[in-house]
Formats: structure tokens, C-alpha cells, sequence
């Protein structure tokens, strides 16, 4: 049993869940999506290894499969449907507003609404989504309307929670004010701890906010089990992302190098010591790995437990500042996700 657990921030402060969350995305955004039985062993495998009175904290969206429909909410209707008794186990986070039209997002009224009341039908009656999230702050609605929107439909009783997703600083400042932001999903990794994700983690200490930071392990290039982007599926969607191709692949293969050396003397896994690390990035930081199987959910969830000494510490900072990570973290041409606003 997993021992270290945390507070989420806003609305939600009264909420406790493991220290590591459990992202949903890969279970179905994936070229043939993982059957549900071994789907449910991964999220049962992560609920029952904590505590009494703590929550597992899932993440997923409206728009995780392939075909960016209801998917991975549909499947986890289907976990409920099952396993009823661990609905108030778990604490939902749905990201939603991304319009596959515009191949990006969406934070009109009427598109919000639409991606809220699908993300409840696809979830089913068994259990209440707890946080929404837009994926994206949609830079023509701007994040004033999109809170009045939020807030609205918390007062209607849709969810309980509102978050933001790749949201700079000033942006969580500024809906921080308008009304409690429970938490913030930004990416943060060895691969990725730039000014911005510093900036966003401070106002969120400052402002008792919850930071998701999602991939903890860099889309799994970091946990050392990929040699080579020919390790990856045909239609893998890590194929899109520049980080994997080959002109940048063997720059990055350094740090994971380094990642799995440090690893290997503290007796743990590379994954292990990324989630480890992502926590001492902040006060308020919840790592948010994904995982389809149960083992997986069990080694990230260990990460949570892990404590860095300060010269372990020092050596892996050491090597993330040594190391220049090239390609960019988007997804490349033709998505228009906006990255931090």
C-alpha cells in the first residue's frame, strides 16, 4: 500500500488523493485501445492501493480517442457499471472544449455546454464528473467569458470543480479571482521545466491551487524502455510528436541515459525517480502519469512514496540543466492547441 497522499487546491481543499494521479489518455487514444478488462485491473489496482479516505485521481476527456469522441469516458462508464462501490473512491477530472473543426478549442457557451453535457452522458449515472477542465484557454472567448461560463454551469450542478489546462500564470491569476480554481494541468518533466512551468507552480503554491503535471515521463521516452522511435507502434501518436523523430531522438536519448544511470544506484526505476522528482517541483504538484496496466499503475504510484536525498537530487538537476532537450513538446503541424495562455 501506497503511504503519501496530498490535498487538491480551490473548491476542492477538503479532498484528499494519492500523491500520484492516474492519467486515462493512452488507454484508448491509441491505434487499438486496451480491452476493458485489463482497463478495469489498472484502475482497480490503483484504488486499492491506498488508503482509507484517500481518493484515486483519473484524469480523462471528452475527446481521448482516436476518433476525439467520448472513448475513454465511455470506457470508464463501463468500469462504474462494474464496480459501482468505487465511485466515491475516485476523484474524475474531464478536460473537454477542443473542437475537432477547428482543430483546437472551443470556449464559446454553447461549445462548453455541448462538451460538458456529452462528457455526463458518456460517464454515465454511476458517477458525478468532480473537476472540468477546458483543454485549452481559446483565445477569441478570452478566460473571463469561459469562467462565467464554468461557474454557471457549477451552479446548474453539473460538476463540482473548475481546473484549467496549459494555462500561463497571469491566466490562473486572473480566473483564480473570478472564482477558485481547484487545479492546473500543466506538462512537467526532466524534459520539460522551463520558466513558464516555474512561474505557474509558484502562483499555484502561493494561491493553494493543485498542479496535474502531466506527462511526468515524457510521453514514456523517459522510463528508458524506448531505444529507438522504431520501438513505437506504426500508428502510434508519439510518432507525431518532433521529440521522437530521429533527428532529435539521439540528442534526447542523453538525459534519459543519465535518468536510468541514477535510477539503477538508488535501486528504483527511471519512471520511478521522474515521478519522484516531479515532486519536489512544488508544494502543490500531483505527477500525472498515464497507465494501462495495473503493474504500471503500481510502479508510478511506488514514485510517489520515493524520497530523493539532496545529493540524489542535486545529481539529477545537475543532469536536466547539462542536457539540451530539442524538438518541441507539441504536436506538430496542423493542431492548433495554443500552448500556454
Amino acid at each position: 500500500m501506497v503511504t503519501q497522499s496530498i490535498k487538491l487546491g480551490g473548491t476542492a481543499a477538503d479532498v484528499v488523493v494519492a500523491r500520484v494521479s492516474h492519467g486515462l489518455m493512452a488507454i484508448t487514444w491509441a491505434p487499438e485501445p486496451v480491452p476493458d478488462e485489463i482497463c478495469f485491473e489498472a484502475i482497480k489496482a490503483g484504488i486499492d492501493a491506498l488508503p482509507p479516505g484517500v481518493k484515486a485521481f483519473l484524469n480523462t476527456a471528452d475527446f481521448y480517442a482516436m476518433d476525439m469522441g467520448t472513448g475513454n469516458l465511455e470506457m470508464l462508464s463501463r468500469f462504474y457499471d462494474k464496480y459501482p462501490e468505487y465511485a466515491e473512491r475516485t476523484f474524475v477530472s474531464v478536460k473537454g472544449g477542443i473542437d475537432p473543426a477547428k482543430h483546437g478549442p472551443n470556449g464559446s457557451y454553447e461549445y462548453l455546454k455541448k462538451s460538458v453535457e456529452r462528457s455526463i452522458e458518456a460517464l454515465g449515472p454511476r458517477k458525478k464528473i468532480d473537476l472540468f477542465q477546458p483543454a485549452r484557454i481559446d483565445l477569441n472567448v478570452g478566460i473571463e467569458k469561459i469562467m462565467e461560463t464554468l461557474v454557471g454551469f457549477v451552479k446548474e450542478g453539473k460538476f463540482d470543480h473548475i481546473g484549467l489546462s496549459e494555462c500561463k500564470a497571469d491566466t490562473l491569476r486572473k480566473a483564480h479571482s473570478i472564482y477558485p480554481i481547484c487545479t492546473a494541468e500543466i506538462e512537467v518533466s526532466p524534459f520539460e521545466y522551463g520558466e513558464e512551468q516555474k512561474k505557474v507552480i509558484a502562483t499555484a503554491a502561493e494561491l493553494n491551487i493543485s498542479v496535474a503535471a502531466y506527462s511526468p515521463l515524457g510521453h514514456g521516452f523517459l522510463t528508458g524502455q524506448i531505444k529507438s522511435p522504431d520501438d513505437l507502434p506504426k500508428d502510434d501518436p508519439r510518432h507525431r510528436f518532433t521529440r521522437f523523430k530521429e533527428e532529435h531522438f539521439r540528442n534526447n536519448m542523453a538525459l534519459v541515459d543519465d535518468i536510468v544511470r541514477i535510477a539503477q544506484k538508488k535501486g528504483i526505476t527511471p519512471a520511478q525517480l521522474c515521478i519522484a522528482w516531479v515532486c519536489t517541483t512544488g508544494p502543490t504538484v500531483i505527477p500525472l502519469p498515464g497507465s494501462s496496466k495495473a503493474s504500471r499503475t503500481l510502479e508510478n504510484l511506488e514514485g510517489g512514496d520515493v524520497v530523493l536525498t539532496e545529493g540524489e537530487l542535486e545529481e539529477l538537476n545537475e543532469a536536466i540543466g547539462r542536457h539540451k532537450i530539442t524538438g518541441d513538446r507539441s504536436f506538430g503541424e496542423g493542431i492548433n492547441m495554443h500552448l500556454w495562455h
